[in-house]
This record gives structure tokens, C-alpha cells and sequence, in this order.
């Protein structure tokens, strides 16, 4: 889709219509109440409906907890909750040249009592169309975690329904700068295709970075009930429908242009009735049409946890284990596996091996083989030498990731990680702390 229209948001350029493409596509726990908002650092504005952990107290969420979710139980004909969903409104093409209208009407948007938010694209009797658009703008407001929802979508030529995420700093940055993640898009003309895509500077509109998903058996999606995702993390962001994978998209892929997706987005709802992307109603387009949202889940994915990712620049630390990469080849790394104190952490090529598997705890450490992450002495000044040590608990060990600029900070000490000596990059590169400048030898890439 595209940014609103809304009455102080400008319109966003047309989309031209863009070829179909086919991509091969490729046990959960429920969180603890009190983690919910807190452990996976939605910003949440006005009235909260969850109880912050620290008010709580217990243990923060795991990976697979289900930190935030809308499970649209209620009676028939209820509103969707107010504190989670404002509406936009309108019938100004909406950037696309599309046909509705969108409205505040339980007819075009309503629980259906059987645990599903319904939004209802209606051809009225002098010919015009109105439907529903429902967004958690200055709301809920999230950053990082599986983003997932259990559709129906609707059928039929010009039918365009989308569950999709806008970037929070829109319109004080305008679109496509703000960032635009399409979890799910299907055009009616297309029943068997569903899509998946990023939007941003200089890869916008039908210059979107997408991939698509054909029906495993090449019917309608329509027919039943999918589930659609993305697993977002610090500097990727992966396409599911049904667990199965169709679409990735990594820093790496918008080349020179800006990566703009590590930052709080906003959820977004709607079906659209036409636009230059899935033509127009025609004489086989009945309606009404609805899509049915069975649920939308926030799940802990290993980027969420361990403070506040949810606050732009915020500095904390995705928790989860993996590589910390430094120019995508080259790897930090504990030299020959050797985990006595002070053995001097270094980069090296990528290799899989246990000496490259780094875990990031909510305690701000960064381990392998059983030794933290430390920079040397407690040492506060350039150059101080970064190495492996047993883990101790000090200020000296605790490190802040800020995704924005790929930057890892000691916070004692006030420096990043950085590759001693610039580039070029080479194997065996030794490590220190030095003020930060965001120069490619202190960017990594969790």
C-alpha cells in the first residue's frame, strides 16, 4: 500500500502497477502477562492496556513468547478496541487512485462475535464504494519481534486488501523516507498471489523490493484462513505465509540506498477498492467483501528482549545468539578458540564454528565460550584493547547496540566496538573501543 492521505499527511506518489512474480515459498508459547508490552518495547502511547513488567516483576519474555497480540474477541458489531485503533478517512484516491471511501462505520468495520475483526468494502446504492482503513498510529507502535495475523482476505477484480506497517517518524519524515513494510498484499486479479515488500528512498512504489507467494496448490487465498509474517530484525526483515518463507530482505539489498527499518512502525489494516496496481471492479466483482483478522501477535523473535528496542537510538541490546558481523564476511571472533582471560577478541572469516556464535543476554553481556565480551582494565580511553574474559558483572562487560547506526557501545566508557586500525578490513583485525563516529569499521551487523 501507501501512506495515507490523511487530512495533515500528504498523499504518496502512485504505485504503477508492478508484474506478478512467482517465489518458491519456502509450538509457541503465550508470554507472561506483565511481559507483554514491556519486554518487547512497543511504544505505546495514551490509554495502555497492558501492565508494565516493572510494575509486575516477573521474569522478562523468551523467544517464542507472545508479547502483544488483538485476539478481536467481543460481541458482534463492537467497535474494535479505541486504545489500540484510530481510523483514517476519506475519498482522495489515496495516492493510487483508488475508488472508496473510507469511514468510521461499524458497516465497513466491526467484531463479528466469533472472535474476528471484519473489514467490510461496501458498493453502496448510488454506486460508490466505502470501506475501512484502521491504524495503531500513536498507539502501539512497535520495533523488531515476528509480526504475524491470521487472515481471510477478500476476492474479486479491483479488490486490494493489505496488512501493513508504516515508519512512526511519517509525516514529519515524509514517505518513502519514513519506511513502508508490506507484510501482506494481495490484488483480487491475482487470487493465488500474495506479496511482500519494503518501500523506502530511492525503492518505492513499483520500485519496491518484493517478493511474492503462490498458493502451494494455486488456489485462492480467499478460501480459508493464512497466516501471514515477518521475522523483523536489526537489519532484515523475512516474509512467511503459513511458517513457510518466500521473501528476505537484508541491509545488503537496498545497496546504496538507506536502510530506514530500524525503527518503531505502526500497524495498519485496510481493503482498498481499486488503483493502478489491482485495476478496477468490474461486472464478476460482488460485493460486500470482507477480510476477517482472527488475530494479530507480536512474538519475541531474540531482537526484542533486554531493555527498550522500542525507542529510536535507545542503545540496548537485542538479546538472541548468532554472528556479529563486521562487513559481511568477516566475523567477531575468539582467536583459536581460546577462552583464557585476556585473549584478544578479532575479526575473521565467517566460519559457523562455536568461536564466532556470540549470545547477547538482557544483562547487556556479549558471551562466547562461556567469557564475556571486555574491554580491558575498565579501561575509558581510545584504543583501549577489547578481549575475552570471565564474566564478572562489571560495567566493563556491558555493551548497548543502537540499530540506527549499527554501533556497539561499552556505555562506561562512552565508546563504540571498532576495528582497530579502519579499513581495509583483514583476518585478524584486533579489537578496541574508541569514540564513536560511525565510520564502517564500528558497524556490525547482529
Amino acid at each position: 500500500m501507501h501512506p495515507p492521505a490523511r487530512s495533515a499527511r500528504a498523499a504518496a506518489p502512485a504505485r504503477p502497477s508492478r508484474p506478478a512474480r512467482r517465489v518458491r515459498p519456502a509450538g509457541r508459547r503465550v508470554a507472561r502477562p506483565a511481559a507483554l508490552l514491556a519486554a518487547l518495547a512497543l511504544a505505546v502511547a495514551g490509554a495502555a492496556t497492558t501492565t508494565p513488567a516493572a510494575a509486575r516483576g516477573p521474569a522478562p519474555a523468551a523467544v517464542g513468547d507472545v508479547l502483544w497480540s488483538q485476539e478481536f474477541d467481543g460481541p458482534a458489531g463492537a467497535a474494535p478496541d479505541p486504545a489500540v485503533w484510530s481510523y483514517d478517512t476519506g475519498a482522495n484516491g489515496w495516492g493510487n487512485a483508488e475508488l472508496q471511501n473510507y469511514t468510521t462505520s461499524r458497516a465497513n468495520s466491526a467484531l463479528d462475535g466469533d472472535g474476528n475483526l471484519v473489514l467490510t468494502a461496501r458498493r453502496e446504492a448510488d454506486g460508490s464504494y466505502t470501506s475501512a482503513r484502521l491504524h495503531t498510529d500513536d498507539k502501539v507502535e512497535l520495533r523488531y519481534g515476528r509480526v504475524e495475523a491470521r487472515i481471510q482476505i477478500p476476492r474479486g477484480q479491483g479488490i486490494w486488501p493489505a496488512f501493513w506497517m508504516l515508519g512512526a517518524s511519517f509525516p514529519q519524515t515524509p514517505w518513502p523516507g519514513s519506511g513502508e513494510i508490506d507484510v501482506m498484499e494481495n490484488v483480487g486479479k491475482e487470487p493465488h498471489l500474495v506479496h511482500g515488500t519494503v518501500h523506502g528512498p530511492g525503492y518505492s512504489g513499483g520500485a519496491g523490493i518484493t517478493g511474492s507467494a503462490m498458493h502451494p496448490q494455486g488456489w485462492s487465498y480467499a478460501d480459508d484462513f493464512h497466516t501471514f509474517a515477518v521475522d523483523w530484525k536489526p537489519g532484515e526483515i523475512t516474509w512467511f505465509v503459513d511458517g513457510q518463507q518466500f521473501h528476505r530482505v537484508t541491509r545488503a539489498s537496498v545497496g546504496s540506498n538507506a536502510w530506514v527499518f530500524d525503527q518503531p512502525f505502526f500497524l495498519i489494516l485496510n481493503v482498498a477498492v481499486g488503483g493502478q496496481w489491482p485495476g478496477y471492479p468490474d461486472a464478476t466483482t460482488t460485493f460486500p467483501q470482507q477480510m476477517k483478522v482472527d488475530w494479530i501477535r507480536v512474538t519475541d523473535n531474540g531482537a526484542t528482549s533486554g531493555g527498550d528496542p522500542g525507542t529510536p537510538g535507545g542503545g540496548t541490546l537485542p538479546t538472541g545468539t548468532g554472528t556479529i558481523r563486521a562487513d559481511g564476511r568477516l566475523c567477531l571472533d575468539v582467536p583459536w578458540g581460546q577462552t583464557h582471560d585476556g585473549n584478544p577478541a578479532q575479526i575473521a572469516t565467517c566460519n559457523g564454528g562455536a568461536a564466532q556464535q556470540w549470545t547477547r543476554g538482557a544483562d547487556g553481556t556479549v558471551r562466547a565460550l562461556g567469557r564475556c565480551l571486555d574491554v580491558a582494565g575498565g579501561g575509558t580511553a581510545d584504543g583501549t584493547r577489547v578481549q575475552l574474559w570471565t564474566c564478572n558483572g562489571t560495567a566493563a562487560q556491558r555493551w548497548t547496540y543502537d540499530a540506527a547506526t549499527q554501533t556497539l557501545r561499552n556505555p562506561q566508557s562512552g565508546r563504540c566496538l571498532d576495528a582497530d586500525g579502519g579499513n581495509p578490513f583483514h583476518d585478524g583485525q584486533k579489537l578496541v573501543v574508541w569514540s564513536c563516529h560511525g565510520a564502517a569499521n564500528q558497524r556490525w551487523v547482529l
